[in-house]
């Protein structure tokens, strides 16, 4: 009897998985659970962690601003800031879009702004930092 329950079990979970199975344009692919995002840290001239005031990012393709959309994009920790996460993966284009991350230094007043290359796009299941620097250093 339980053999019999095994099997009805593992039939179904078969069935279930063909019924599950997503295929679109995108064809069929497997993605990771994971939540991914691309953060920025903003220092002064000794490295040290920066605090920042108009702090802000724009698409340079579509000329939107651009929030990232997880509770992280909130700084937590001096000088660090969450530049997009795979909430914004739809914004994001599949070749990769430069956002402009911009910050003025609370200690200086000095504006610094970077471009970081980050790729998304409706098939993509997690965005993806393709260049830009880490850091972004006043004077």
């Amino acid at each position: 009897m339980k053999k019999i329950a095994l099997l009805l079990l593992a039939g179904i979970s078969i069935l279930s998985c063909k019924k599950n199975k997503s295929t679109s344009d995108c064809g069929t692919k497997m993605c990771t659970y994971q939540f991914v995002s691309v953060a920025i840290k903003f220092a002064d001239n000794k490295g040290a962690a920066a605090e920042v005031k108009n702090f802000g990012i724009v698409n340079q393709r579509t000329g939107e601003k651009i929030q990232a959309s997880s509770s992280a994009s909130i700084s937590t920790v001096k000088g660090f800031y969450t530049v997009v996460d795979d909430g914004n993966i739809q914004s994001l284009s599949e070749k990769g879009d430069d956002l402009k991350i911009t910050g003025t230094s609370v200690e200086t007043n000095q504006t610094k702004s970077v471009i970081v290359k980050v790729s998304g796009g409706k098939c993509a299941c997690h965005i993806n930092k393709i260049s830009g620097p880490e850091q972004v250093a006043f004077d």
